[in-house]
């Protein structure tokens, strides 16, 4: 199954009762598994989870911690991005030139990277110099 067709299933088991705007990500990981998320709203705005962390989080659950390629795809005519919240996420977990590959359901996909989506991430690195 490719990452396309991944975050593609995931995005059917969205729940988005309030928004109604169904994500779906997927990403491998180093050792080349697959995890897939989906966003899961709550009333209680803004409690809900999104798609890109829900992957993470089942990626650090199968016990890896790299990313190596992701993918997220949403209700939408044209490419979305990850909320800033999910590219600081993402920038934990992958390199600078990780391909991000940003799809809506039916229109064109664009490739960008973790970098370019978050310059200037906040890391691991500031931490240490301090």
């Amino acid at each position: 199954m490719t990452l396309y067709e991944a975050a593609r299933t995931a995005r059917l088991n969205a729940h988005a009762p309030y928004s109604r705007f169904l994500v779906g990500a997927a990403i491998r990981s180093e050792d080349g598994q697959v995890f897939t998320g989906c966003n899961v709203e709550n009333v209680a705005y803004p409690e809900g989870t999104c798609a890109e962390a829900g992957a993470i989080a089942a990626m650090v659950v199968a016990g890896q911690r790299r990313i190596a390629e992701v993918l997220v795809i949403a209700d939408s005519p044209v490419p979305i991005s990850p909320c800033g919240g999910c590219r600081q996420k993402l920038a934990e977990f992958a390199d600078p030139d990780t391909p991000v590959t940003l799809a809506g359901l039916d229109g064109p996909r664009v490739t960008t990277t973790v970098g370019a989506l978050l310059p200037g991430a906040f890391t691991s690195d500031h931490l240490e110099a301090t």
